[in-house]
C-alpha cells in the first residue's frame, strides 16, 4: 500500500498548496516506466519522514490543470512545496539517496 496521497486538479490547494508541512509532489502517469520505478522510492520517503513532510501523487492524465499551472512537459517531475511556494524540483527517476540529499533542509 502507498504512503503517498492522490492529489486532483480540484484538491490540490487543499493537500498542497495550504498544507502545514512541505509537500514532495509526484506528477507521473500511469504509462510511463520511469514513474512506475519511482513510485516505490517516494513511498519510502512518505513513510520515513512522514512527521516532516508529506507526499502527493498527481496523475497529469487526469488532472491536466494542475500539470499545465506548473509546466510539466517531463515526467516523473518531483517539485518540493513549501508554503504554497515551489521550492525545489527534480525531473526523472533517482535513487533515493538523491531525493534525500536534495531535499536534506525539509527532512531534518
Amino acid at each position: 500500500m502507498s504512503n503517498a496521497k492522490s492529489a486532483t486538479d480540484a484538491t490540490f490547494q487543499t493537500d498542497v498548496l495550504s498544507a502545514g508541512k512541505p509537500v514532495i509532489v509526484d506528477f507521473w502517469a500511469e504509462w510511463c516506466g520511469p514513474c512506475r520505478k519511482l513510485s516505490p522510492i517516494l513511498d519510502q520517503l512518505a513513510g520515513e519522514y512522514a512527521d516532516k513532510i508529506d507526499v502527493v501523487k498527481v496523475d497529469i492524465d487526469e488532472n491536466p490543470a494542475i500539470a499545465a499551472q506548473y509546466g510539466i512537459t517531463s515526467i516523473p517531475a518531483v517539485y518540493l512545496f513549501q508554503n504554497g511556494e515551489v521550492k525545489g524540483s527534480v525531473i526523472g527517476a533517482r535513487p533515493k539517496q538523491y531525493f534525500e540529499k536534495e531535499f536534506a533542509e525539509f527532512l531534518k
